[in-house]
């Protein structure tokens, strides 16, 4: 499925540090429902029970601040214009709650105006002009005590022209790659890293090695408009995991879908929130799925407008 994709603006990290500097000075548990956050589990979220594959969460709004059931925090962070505090920080948090982090390094700054042209970020990284960057997150990374783990410059086989680093010749894009993991191992020794495309036929193209991989990520969202105008009916999420996960598989690592969220009617997403963390016997290599919890940022192709993923949100009439 062709669409773009997302990434989270820096407010959303500050609501995280927000809601961990409140708890910390004994001010509050966790937001109240006034603050929009989820004082109770909401049937929309993903269903775990005992034997469910590991649960995570990217979750701005903190819907899921005291889901006992959620073992992954999931943070994205530009590597320009960076506030390294928000790991610190994030770590404090997903301690507390006894998670592991999930960070995804954008090569890029999330202010439109700073970004350079998809080549000249290609060069420069190859030229070494980023090793700062990489340097200063993944030292910041080290110090974390909560199990880390690094997901770099994600979904790059997209071809919407969304993400400077997406479309490189595959190539190039290893070569990148492998360039971020051997600079950050010279500062991290504990943190892994997962390679993430977004799950279309030429993702094997840019696997860029089992020494440099520790892990699999992958893209999965279900949009009920969207099945109901492209296939004529609804999708299910094993249906749409399947082709990205047969390819992935060939490389023997834990998969995990690094995004997911699902969006329609109220049987739609019933189906998918009780399907989603399911053990499926043809997903062997299926260790997780970590959901998104958050608006678009950017209009899917096709009119589609800004899906809501939110799970407090995510059903439409």
């Amino acid at each position: 499925m062709s669409k773009t994709t997302r990434f989270a603006p820096i407010l959303a990290n500050l609501t995280i540090i927000a809601v961990i500097a409140a708890s910390a000075a004994g001010e509050m548990a966790r937001p109240s429902p006034a603050q929009g956050a989820a004082s109770a589990p909401v049937d929309n979220r993903p269903v775990a029970v005992p034997g469910s594959l590991q649960f995570g969460v990217y979750d701005p709004h903190a819907d899921f601040s005291s889901d006992a059931s959620v073992k992954i925090e999931h943070l994205f962070m530009p590597w320009q214009d960076v506030d390294l505090a928000t790991l610190a920080a994030a770590d404090v948090y997903a301690r507390e709650r006894g998670r592991s982090l999930l960070i995804t390094v954008e090569p890029w700054s999330w202010s439109e105006n700073k970004r350079i042209k998809s080549d000249a970020l290609l060069r420069g990284i190859l030229a070494g002009h980023y090793d700062g960057n990489i340097s200063a997150i993944c030292g910041a990374a080290n110090k974390l005590q909560a199990p880390t783990t690094i997901r770099w410059a994600q979904e790059m086989e997209d071809t919407t022209g969304r993400f400077s680093w997406a479309g490189w010749a595959p190539a190039d894009y290893k070569a990148t790659y492998r360039k971020f993991v051997d600079e950050c191992r010279t500062v991290a020794h504990n943190v892994k890293f997962m390679w993430s495309p977004m799950g279309m036929p030429t993702l094997d193209k840019y696997y860029p090695g089992d020494d440099v991989v520790d892990s699999v990520g992958l893209t999965v969202f279900g949009l009920q408009k969207f099945d109901r105008d492209n296939f004529g009916r609804d999708r299910t999420f094993a249906e749409i995991l399947k082709p990205g996960y047969d390819i992935a598989s060939r490389f023997d690592k834990p998969i995990y879908v690094a995004e997911l969220g699902y969006v329609g009617n109220r049987d739609y997403v019933r189906n998918w929130a009780s399907s989603v963390l399911q053990r499926y016997p043809q997903f062997s290599k299926l260790a997780g799925i970590v959901y998104f919890d958050d608006k678009e940022i950017s209009p899917w192709p096709g009119n589609y407008g800004l899906p809501n993923w939110r799970v407090t949100s995510n059903v439409v009439n």
